[in-house]
Parts: structure tokens; sequence; C-alpha cells
């Protein structure tokens, strides 16, 4: 499949790249890579994302050069979209009668678009950038090791979901022989929560539930108002509730305009959690997965905790359950 993509790439002269909404590391990694390997080749290449690049990949090769808009503008023979399972996951507007390729490695991926390279056996759609960019003959720069070192240091969760792999290592390897530094990339990555991030993740921290092997947690919008925290702040808090022992499957809930709640999914890999994104809607990985649903917060979590119960089955125990402090406690 990667000669197909190199070979639609080779017939084309200029290309939009884009990613999902609410880009993650392997998302803006990616895409940054892609953009470099295309131009590498000759050709014309500009990133669009429907959402801002999250602060803590700013610093990134090219990040500053990524359009933040809602709709693609301007002519482009093809677009790439990397880490999509439809058009629509872009959420941008123009994409409409372009001749598309899809680069993906979600188990979760769909062929949406005329060409269609899917590769769940990837650790990362940055795993599949540098096997183009090794069958195209392009040279992997420091900037391009940098950003698909990024992508899969963070979609591996640091090298600890299921997946990771002798041959991760090894990717990661050479990209490090090829510049990527993976000490400056960690520390930009995990050492750089901004003040509002950490107070965000205290009030979340604060209505950690568990039941058995699965833990749960919220934040509403007047607590983002409170901080001055933004979306962006929200990414990986979920890990936390994650991170305690004993517990298999986590869900963080954000609360959204308009009576709707933002899913965050984890495992430790003995839940899929790609698939029951899927029931609802979204998607994502085996081990890290999302979605929205309608409110309120009761009902949200009453569907998607009753969901997860149900998968895990006996790995609960509900003589183990614990409840989080309510606000009125918590002001006490």
């Amino acid at each position: 499949m990667v000669e197909q993509v190199l070979k639609a790439i080779e017939e084309r002269g200029t290309f939009v790249l884009s990613s999902h909404a609410r880009p993650d590391g392997d998302a803006i990694g990616s895409a940054l890579g892609c953009a470099f390997v295309v131009e590498a080749l000759g050709k014309s290449a500009q990133v669009v994302l429907s959402d801002r690049v999250p602060p803590i990949y700013r610093d990134l090769p090219r990040a500053g050069c990524v359009v933040h808009a809602p709709e693609v503008n301007g002519r482009f023979d093809a677009a790439i979209l990397l880490e999509c399972d439809s058009v629509q996951r872009t959420r941008l507007r123009g994409l409409e009668g372009k001749m598309l390729i899809n680069i993906d490695h979600h188990s979760s991926g769909k062929p949406f678009a005329d060409i269609n390279w899917i590769d769940p056996s990837a650790c990362a759609t940055a795993e599949l950038i540098y096997e183009l960019a090794q069958h195209a003959g392009v040279k992997v720069t420091p900037q391009i090791a940098t950003c698909l070192y990024t992508a899969v240091l963070t979609d591996t969760g640091s090298f600890s979901f299921v997946g990771t792999s002798e041959r991760t290592f090894a990717l990661a390897e050479e990209l490090v022989r090829c510049g990527a530094d993976p000490v400056a990339i960690a520390q930009g990555i995990y050492f750089s929560n901004r003040l509002p991030k950490t107070r965000l993740m205290g009030a979340a921290l604060s209505r950690l539930q568990n039941e058995g092997g699965l833990a749960w947690m919220h934040v509403t919008r007047a607590d983002m108002e409170r901080f001055a925290a933004t979306e962006e702040d929200c990414e990986g808090l979920v890990n936390y509730a994650l991170g305690n022992c004993g517990i298999e499957a986590a869900a963080f809930f954000r609360e959204l305009e308009g009576g709707r709640w933002r899913v965050s999914l984890r495992s430790k890999g003995g839940l899929n959690v790609a698939s029951l994104a899927d029931e609802f809607g979204g998607g994502g990985h085996e081990c890290a997965a999302g979605f929205s649903l309608d409110g309120p917060l009761e009902a949200a979590q009453e569907k998607v905790l009753a969901r997860v119960r149900a998968v895990m089955g006996g790995q609960l125990a509900p003589s183990s359950k614990l409840q989080a402090p309510n606000d009125q406690q918590r002001a006490k």
C-alpha cells in the first residue's frame, strides 16, 4: 500500500495535510513529518487543522506554519488525512471532491478515501510516515525525526501501551540516530504543564471514584473557568486515574457546551476501549479512545460506566467501591 501512496504523491504537485479535531501527539507529529517528506519529494505541502496545535507541541519543527482554520482554502491536488476514520473527523470544510489519501494505524480505521493505508500493527501513524520516507528514498532529517519520535512517544504512552514491541524500540532508536533528542522531547511534553492544568487536575482528582478495576472522574465548565483552563489542559488527565494500583480502566468526563460531555477512556490493555468508544460514535486505540454524548453528568456516567462494567464483567469488585466527596463536603 505504501507504493500506492508514494505513486499518488509523485503524480501530483500540491497537497493539504490534516488530522482529527483535538489533535494529539501522533496527529501533530505525523502531519508535520509527512509534510517534510512530501516537500523533500519536490511537492508543496500545507498542514491545516480545525483546532490549534496544543502548547506542548508548538516547539516542533514547522509547527508555527500550521494553519488553524475551519475550512481548506486554496488549490490542492490532493489531501492526505492522518489518523482519521472519516473526513468528518477533521471538522474541516472544503475537502469535498478532492482526491483523498488516508493513512492510519487505528484498529477502528475505515477505508473512506481513494487510497487507504491502514496498518493496525504500527505503533503510531508516525511509523507509517517513516516507512513512506524509506520507500521514497527521503533522508530522515533531525526535523523529521523529532516530529516522528514525538508521535511515537506519546501514542505509545511513553512505550507503555499494548502494541509496544521490539519493533517500536527499533524505530525509536533509528529516529534518535537520525537526530531526535529523546530527553528534550520528553521534557517538553511531560515537564511543561501550565499551572491551570495542574489546578484542574486537582479538581478532577478530588472527585476520583473507583469500583474494583474501574476508576472515573470529571471536571465541569465552572472548573475550567475558575482555573482559566483550556481544552488542551484536559489532555492526559485521565491517565492519573488509570495510574493507580489495581485500576485496569479509567474514564474522564469533561463538560462541553450545550449539556454534552466529552469522555476519554484509557485501559492498561485488558479492555479494548476503542471498541467501546465506537459504540458511542467515537474511536481511538485499544488502550486510548474517546467520544462525546449528551448529559446530564449522572446520565452520561451511568451509560458509559454500565457499558464498561458489562465488558469487564467479573473483573470488578463492588465491595471495593469508594465514593469521592461531593462539592458540599469538600467545601466544609
